[in-house]
């Protein structure tokens, strides 16, 4: 069975919910788009969590960055990831180890092996192919 998202109320309401966005795999390059979606989440109030294992102990953003999303102090609502579909069951694997609440892929990233992972530790919240930050721009319109 391959892998259906939420539908649009419930993207919706996780966006509305959420106050804290782990980017994992946030770059401190601003050319770069993990780092333009960041800082537009911070502009739209959302706190931010860097989590890139290549810059442990930086500032992006403001923000220290973290090497895993276990190291990440408090709760997490989000995990916006930003790593090639190949690398998503590795950050699966980390996600299930948390009590963070929603996987997010960004656009053009989806992996079935990672699906099953968060199916098979019944973590439902799970949405890939889809950028955080024209779904939030689609909620502004609604």
């Amino acid at each position: 069975m391959s892998f259906i998202n939420p539908d649009q109320e419930t993207i919706f309401n996780y966006l509305k919910e959420a106050k804290r966005i782990a980017v994992f795999g946030l770059s401190n390059k601003p050319d770069r788009t993990s780092y333009q979606i960041a800082e537009e989440l911070q502009r739209r109030g959302y706190e931010i969590i860097p989590v890139n294992p290549t810059l442990v102990g930086q500032d992006i953003l403001g923000e220290t960055v973290y090497g895993t999303l276990m190291e990440v102090p408090g709760k997490i609502d989000i995990v916006d990831v930003f790593r090639r579909s190949e690398y998503l069951a590795d950050v699966a694997n980390e996600f299930i180890q948390t009590d963070a609440k929603v996987f997010w892929a960004q656009l053009e990233l989806e992996s079935q092996k990672a699906a099953t992972i968060l199916a098979e530790a019944d973590r439902k919240d799970v949405i890939m192919n889809r950028c955080i930050a024209i779904e939030l721009r689609l909620f502004d319109a609604q």
